[in-house]
């Protein structure tokens, strides 16, 4: 784990833990890479594509419809895998979600996909 950065957990709305942050990276709970934070608390998968946002609670949430995509942006250099804790942290009280909106952990996961796993995607076809 990087050296001085805090491992931030983030949960699903249904209180569970769903991956961490070590700003600016997303990890699963594998400790494998699937994603990163912008400045402005935008959610992009390993390969650029905007997930969603990064709520104060902390949870990732998206529209269910999106009207427009936001541009692809060049993810930061990969960052090596971590070793997640063995004991996770209870969810604070966490408040409702909009009915427009998705838990991207919980009904999305496939957005946040480990770094390498695209490489099968088109050995599945």
């Amino acid at each position: 784990m990087p050296t001085g950065k805090k491992l931030i957990p983030i949960f699903t709305t249904r209180g569970e833990v769903g991956a961490f942050l070590i700003y600016p990276y997303l990890y699963d709970l594998h400790g494998e890479w699937i994603g990163w934070v912008s400045s402005d608390r935008m959610v992009y998968s390993v390969l650029g594509y905007h997930v969603g946002i990064l709520t104060m609670d902390p949870r990732i949430l998206s529209p269910q419809a999106r009207s427009e995509m936001l541009p692809w942006k060049e993810p930061p250099p990969r960052p090596e895998s971590i070793r997640p804790p063995a004991r996770l942290p209870l969810a604070p009280m966490l408040a409702d979600i909009p009915s427009n909106m998705i838990d991207v952990l919980v009904d999305a996961p496939e957005q946040l996909l480990p770094y390498g796993f695209g490489d099968l995607i088109d050995d599945m076809d």
